[in-house]
């Protein structure tokens, strides 16, 4: 294990995951570590009887999460100088998230943004405030970015 801190950051398109990941590169350059990005497509149930149109689906989902991916990843490199480490998986993101802790013991902090006042929080803010088994063989901080927090904010912060 190395001892530079690795910040997590999900990719989902969201500007709050924009914003989550504009905090993350901040605090890994000021305080030398590394960013790595998780990006989920999932599929759901229901659709395999109807062969054709679940490909395109899942096609459809992973192009989806790729943009995701690769847009924080040019936001993270435009802050850090560094391309940040990359995942892409083909799961339902708390299952995905939980096995990345599990293979990657570099992951120090995991950095999510919030939705803004009024919105829905969203599936992984609402898992982490009812404990239900995101990490179960590992304890990690986890970081909740206001989704609506400024770049002026986030540079004091950060």
């Amino acid at each position: 294990m190395t001892t530079a801190r690795k910040f997590l950051v999900i990719a989902d398109g969201s500007d709050e995951s924009r914003t989550a990941a504009y905090f993350a590169a901040r605090r890994a350059r000021k305080t030398g570590g590394s960013v790595a990005i998780l990006a989920t497509a999932s599929m759901e149930a229901g659709f395999e009887h109807w062969l054709g149109v679940g490909d395109t689906m899942r096609a459809e989902a992973m192009e989806a999460a790729e943009a995701a991916l690769e847009s924080l990843a040019e936001d993270v490199e435009g802050v850090m100088e560094v391309r940040p480490e990359l995942h892409l998986k083909e799961d339902n993101l708390i299952r995905a998230l939980g096995q990345l802790l599990e293979s990657d013991p570099d992951i120090a902090i995991l950095v999510i943004g919030a939705a803004p006042h009024g919105e829905e929080p969203g599936a992984l803010v609402s898992a982490l405030a009812t404990g239900k088994g995101l990490f179960e063989g590992r304890q990690i901080p986890v970081t909740v970015v206001p989704g609506d927090l400024s770049k002026e904010t986030i540079k004091a912060l950060a």
